[in-house]
Protein backbone atom coordinates (compact mmCIF):
# COMPACT_ATOMS: atom_id res chain seq x y z
CA UNK A 1 0.00 0.00 0.00
CA UNK A 2 1.51 3.05 -1.07
CA UNK A 3 1.21 6.16 1.02
CA UNK A 4 1.65 9.68 0.16
CA UNK A 5 1.32 12.59 2.79
CA UNK A 6 0.11 15.80 1.74
CA UNK A 7 0.44 19.20 3.32
CA UNK A 8 -1.36 21.72 2.02
CA UNK A 9 0.45 25.20 3.17
CA UNK A 10 -1.13 28.15 1.57
CA UNK A 11 0.09 31.97 2.56
CA UNK A 12 -2.94 34.16 2.68
CA UNK A 13 -4.59 32.68 5.72
CA UNK A 14 -7.99 34.67 6.37
CA UNK A 15 -7.68 34.19 9.76
CA UNK A 16 -3.52 33.97 9.94
CA UNK A 17 -1.62 35.22 6.95
CA UNK A 18 1.69 33.83 6.59
CA UNK A 19 1.01 31.46 8.76
CA UNK A 20 2.81 28.19 7.18
CA UNK A 21 6.48 30.19 7.62
CA UNK A 22 5.83 31.72 11.09
CA UNK A 23 8.67 30.36 13.83
CA UNK A 24 7.74 28.03 16.70
CA UNK A 25 10.59 27.78 18.93
CA UNK A 26 12.71 28.84 16.30
CA UNK A 27 11.36 26.47 13.60
CA UNK A 28 8.55 27.36 11.10
CA UNK A 29 5.23 25.57 11.40
CA UNK A 30 5.59 23.84 8.09
CA UNK A 31 8.50 22.27 8.93
CA UNK A 32 7.57 21.39 11.81
CA UNK A 33 4.70 19.20 10.40
CA UNK A 34 7.14 18.05 7.47
CA UNK A 35 9.38 16.41 10.52
CA UNK A 36 6.49 14.85 12.55
CA UNK A 37 5.06 13.30 9.43
CA UNK A 38 8.70 11.64 8.58
CA UNK A 39 8.85 10.31 11.81
CA UNK A 40 5.18 8.14 10.93
CA UNK A 41 7.62 6.18 8.96
CA UNK A 42 4.76 5.52 7.07
CA UNK A 43 4.70 7.72 3.69
CA UNK A 44 6.69 6.54 0.58
CA UNK A 45 6.88 10.25 -0.45
CA UNK A 46 5.79 13.70 1.26
CA UNK A 47 4.92 16.78 -0.50
CA UNK A 48 4.22 19.89 0.75
CA UNK A 49 1.96 21.73 -1.19
CA UNK A 50 1.37 25.28 -2.00
CA UNK A 51 0.43 28.18 -4.01
CA UNK A 52 2.68 30.66 -2.80
CA UNK A 53 6.95 30.91 -3.69
CA UNK A 54 8.08 32.24 -0.46
CA UNK A 55 6.87 28.72 0.83
CA UNK A 56 7.91 26.91 -1.65
CA UNK A 57 11.44 28.12 -1.58
CA UNK A 58 11.51 27.42 2.67
CA UNK A 59 10.58 24.13 1.99
CA UNK A 60 13.24 23.12 -0.43
CA UNK A 61 15.65 25.35 1.94
CA UNK A 62 15.62 22.93 4.70
CA UNK A 63 15.00 19.84 2.28
CA UNK A 64 11.73 18.64 2.07
CA UNK A 65 9.96 18.61 -1.37
CA UNK A 66 7.15 20.68 -2.39
CA UNK A 67 5.33 21.84 -5.62
CA UNK A 68 3.35 24.79 -6.96
CA UNK A 69 -0.26 24.32 -7.08
CA UNK A 70 -3.24 26.68 -8.56
CA UNK A 71 -3.97 29.13 -6.00
CA UNK A 72 -7.80 29.04 -6.93
CA UNK A 73 -8.30 25.79 -4.32
CA UNK A 74 -11.11 26.61 -1.78
CA UNK A 75 -9.37 23.59 0.10
CA UNK A 76 -7.12 21.63 1.01
CA UNK A 77 -8.68 18.76 -0.69
CA UNK A 78 -9.20 20.27 -3.65
CA UNK A 79 -5.20 21.09 -3.58
CA UNK A 80 -4.51 17.23 -2.64
CA UNK A 81 -6.35 16.52 -5.70
CA UNK A 82 -4.08 18.57 -8.12
CA UNK A 83 -0.79 17.32 -6.90
CA UNK A 84 -2.33 13.45 -7.53
CA UNK A 85 -2.98 14.12 -10.85
CA UNK A 86 0.62 15.32 -11.33
CA UNK A 87 3.16 12.19 -13.35
CA UNK A 88 4.23 10.10 -11.42
CA UNK A 89 1.76 9.95 -8.64
CA UNK A 90 0.48 6.60 -8.36
CA UNK A 91 -0.34 5.94 -4.16
CA UNK A 92 -3.17 3.97 -3.01
CA UNK A 93 -3.60 6.08 -0.10
CA UNK A 94 -3.42 10.01 0.24
CA UNK A 95 -3.01 11.65 3.53
CA UNK A 96 -4.22 15.41 3.76
CA UNK A 97 -2.02 16.69 7.13
CA UNK A 98 -3.07 20.49 7.66
CA UNK A 99 -0.39 22.67 7.73
CA UNK A 100 -1.67 23.73 10.81
CA UNK A 101 -0.95 21.11 12.93
CA UNK A 102 2.91 21.44 14.13
CA UNK A 103 1.93 18.95 17.13
CA UNK A 104 0.14 16.21 14.98
CA UNK A 105 2.15 12.74 16.41
CA UNK A 106 3.62 10.32 14.21
CA UNK A 107 1.42 7.48 16.53
CA UNK A 108 -1.59 9.61 15.19
CA UNK A 109 -0.61 8.92 11.55
CA UNK A 110 0.05 5.64 11.89
CA UNK A 111 -3.23 4.97 13.92
CA UNK A 112 -4.90 6.65 10.35
CA UNK A 113 -3.10 4.46 8.35
CA UNK A 114 -4.11 1.32 10.31
CA UNK A 115 -7.46 1.73 9.41
CA UNK A 116 -7.15 0.88 5.49
CA UNK A 117 -6.18 -2.61 6.31
CA UNK A 118 -10.50 -2.31 6.57
CA UNK A 119 -11.45 -2.61 2.80
CA UNK A 120 -14.61 -0.23 3.42
CA UNK A 121 -12.46 2.49 4.53
CA UNK A 122 -12.80 5.40 2.32
CA UNK A 123 -12.18 8.28 4.27
CA UNK A 124 -10.64 8.17 7.63
CA UNK A 125 -10.25 11.14 10.28
CA UNK A 126 -9.24 11.77 13.94
CA UNK A 127 -11.29 13.16 17.15
CA UNK A 128 -10.18 13.91 20.70
CA UNK A 129 -12.19 14.02 23.79
CA UNK A 130 -12.79 17.78 24.40
CA UNK A 131 -10.96 18.48 28.11
CA UNK A 132 -10.96 22.11 28.48
CA UNK A 133 -14.95 23.19 28.99
CA UNK A 134 -13.49 26.29 27.14
CA UNK A 135 -13.35 24.84 23.75
CA UNK A 136 -16.79 23.72 23.52
CA UNK A 137 -17.71 26.97 23.32
CA UNK A 138 -15.18 27.85 20.61
CA UNK A 139 -16.00 28.35 17.38
CA UNK A 140 -12.26 27.79 16.13
CA UNK A 141 -12.26 24.01 17.65
CA UNK A 142 -14.28 22.18 15.68
CA UNK A 143 -16.86 19.63 17.33
CA UNK A 144 -17.66 15.94 15.97
CA UNK A 145 -20.31 13.30 16.47
CA UNK A 146 -20.50 9.67 15.36
CA UNK A 147 -22.11 6.55 15.26
CA UNK A 148 -21.47 3.73 18.08
CA UNK A 149 -19.77 2.19 14.35
CA UNK A 150 -17.47 4.55 14.33
CA UNK A 151 -18.66 6.98 11.38
CA UNK A 152 -19.10 10.71 11.25
CA UNK A 153 -22.72 11.89 12.01
CA UNK A 154 -21.58 15.75 11.70
CA UNK A 155 -19.12 18.37 12.25
CA UNK A 156 -20.01 21.63 13.87
CA UNK A 157 -18.35 24.94 15.16
CA UNK A 158 -21.44 24.62 17.50
CA UNK A 159 -21.42 22.45 20.47
CA UNK A 160 -23.18 19.71 19.49
CA UNK A 161 -24.80 17.76 21.21
CA UNK A 162 -26.50 20.09 22.45
CA UNK A 163 -26.02 19.62 26.55
CA UNK A 164 -30.01 19.13 27.43
CA UNK A 165 -28.87 16.49 29.85
CA UNK A 166 -25.11 16.08 31.73
CA UNK A 167 -23.19 14.70 29.29
CA UNK A 168 -19.35 14.55 28.46
CA UNK A 169 -19.42 13.43 24.98
CA UNK A 170 -17.60 17.12 23.50
CA UNK A 171 -14.92 15.35 20.69
CA UNK A 172 -12.74 18.34 18.95
CA UNK A 173 -12.01 16.86 15.56
CA UNK A 174 -8.29 16.59 14.42
CA UNK A 175 -7.48 18.46 11.02
CA UNK A 176 -6.38 15.28 9.60
CA UNK A 177 -7.81 12.99 7.14
CA UNK A 178 -6.69 9.77 4.78
CA UNK A 179 -7.99 8.92 1.98
CA UNK A 180 -7.78 6.15 -0.27
CA UNK A 181 -6.88 7.54 -3.90
CA UNK A 182 -10.26 6.66 -5.84
CA UNK A 183 -12.45 7.99 -3.04
CA UNK A 184 -10.40 11.38 -3.45
CA UNK A 185 -10.52 11.62 -6.97
CA UNK A 186 -14.29 11.31 -6.84
CA UNK A 187 -14.42 14.34 -3.70
CA UNK A 188 -12.47 16.71 -5.91
CA UNK A 189 -15.41 16.67 -8.18
CA UNK A 190 -18.46 17.23 -6.04
CA UNK A 191 -19.42 21.37 -5.99
CA UNK A 192 -19.59 23.21 -2.83
CA UNK A 193 -22.61 22.25 -0.52
CA UNK A 194 -24.74 24.18 2.07
CA UNK A 195 -24.16 22.92 5.23
CA UNK A 196 -20.10 23.16 3.90
CA UNK A 197 -20.98 27.13 2.90
CA UNK A 198 -22.69 27.56 6.73
CA UNK A 199 -19.96 26.27 8.77
CA UNK A 200 -16.96 26.60 6.40
CA UNK A 201 -15.80 23.08 6.98
CA UNK A 202 -14.99 20.81 3.58
CA UNK A 203 -16.00 18.02 5.37
CA UNK A 204 -19.46 18.34 5.16
CA UNK A 205 -19.51 18.14 1.61
CA UNK A 206 -18.88 14.70 1.67
CA UNK A 207 -21.32 13.48 4.02
CA UNK A 208 -23.88 16.06 2.30
CA UNK A 209 -23.29 13.48 -1.19
CA UNK A 210 -23.15 10.30 0.88
CA UNK A 211 -19.73 9.80 1.64
CA UNK A 212 -18.75 7.53 4.99
CA UNK A 213 -16.15 9.40 7.26
CA UNK A 214 -14.26 6.94 9.61
CA UNK A 215 -13.45 8.53 12.98
CA UNK A 216 -10.83 7.15 15.17
CA UNK A 217 -10.50 8.61 18.52
CA UNK A 218 -7.09 9.31 19.07
CA UNK A 219 -6.02 10.21 23.46
CA UNK A 220 -2.74 11.87 22.00
CA UNK A 221 -3.13 15.85 22.74
CA UNK A 222 -2.44 18.26 19.27
CA UNK A 223 -2.43 21.68 19.44
CA UNK A 224 -3.81 23.13 16.28
CA UNK A 225 -2.66 27.21 15.33
CA UNK A 226 -6.07 29.21 13.76
CA UNK A 227 -5.12 32.39 15.11
CA UNK A 228 -1.99 34.29 15.94
CA UNK A 229 -3.71 34.03 19.28
CA UNK A 230 -3.19 30.66 19.70
CA UNK A 231 0.38 30.55 18.80
CA UNK A 232 0.59 33.40 21.92
CA UNK A 233 -0.83 30.11 23.98
CA UNK A 234 2.15 27.95 22.85
CA UNK A 235 4.94 30.61 23.17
Amino acid sequence: MRTLGIIPARYASTRFPGKPLIEIKGISMVQRVYQQAQLAGIFEDIIVATDDERIYNHVHAFGGRAVMTSSNHKSGTDRCGEVIGMQGMDHDVVFNIQGDEPFIQPEQLQLLHSAFQHADAGIVTLVKKIEDPQDIQNPNCVKATFSLQGKALYFSRSPIPYNRNTTDRYFRHIGLYAYRRNVLQRLIQLAPSPLEQAESLEQLRWLENGFSIHVLETHLETIGIDTPEDLLKIN
